[in-house]
């Protein structure tokens, strides 16, 4: 048991250090749309979905075309059981990677948005 929370800490701390690498470069480069990508994967990895669904929604106001942003926080939908939000970030993914030539990611997100509606 004492393993297995040291083990947890080790997690988080490691977590935390990459978290403030990353508002580091952030830092120099505020609206650095992989930078917050990272950072709110991170977030996610922690538990703090509410940190990053922010993070994923400024991304993708300011850049509807960063495609990958699509797939996570309508996956963070799913799983803070908001599933029509997840729905239309999967279909608004859907076609922002359509218009981009993406197939492989349109692929990604239609597979995704099928399994969570039927």
């Amino acid at each position: 048991m004492a393993q297995r929370y040291a083990g947890k800490i080790s997690k988080y701390i490691f977590h935390m250090n990459r978290i403030e690498k990353i508002r580091e470069f952030l830092q120099q480069n505020p609206q650095d749309n992989f930078l917050q990508h990272a950072l709110a994967l991170e977030y996610i990895k922690l538990g703090q979905d509410e940190d990053a669904r922010l993070l994923f929604e400024e991304i993708l106001s300011r850049d509807p075309g960063y495609i990958g942003s699509y797939y996570h926080l309508a996956k963070l939908h799913e799983r803070n059981q908001s599933m029509q939000e997840a729905i239309s970030v999967y279909e608004k993914g859907m076609e922002a990677a359509r218009k981009a030539g993406e197939n492989h990611a349109y692929s990604e997100l239609r597979s995704a948005y099928e399994e969570l509606i039927y």
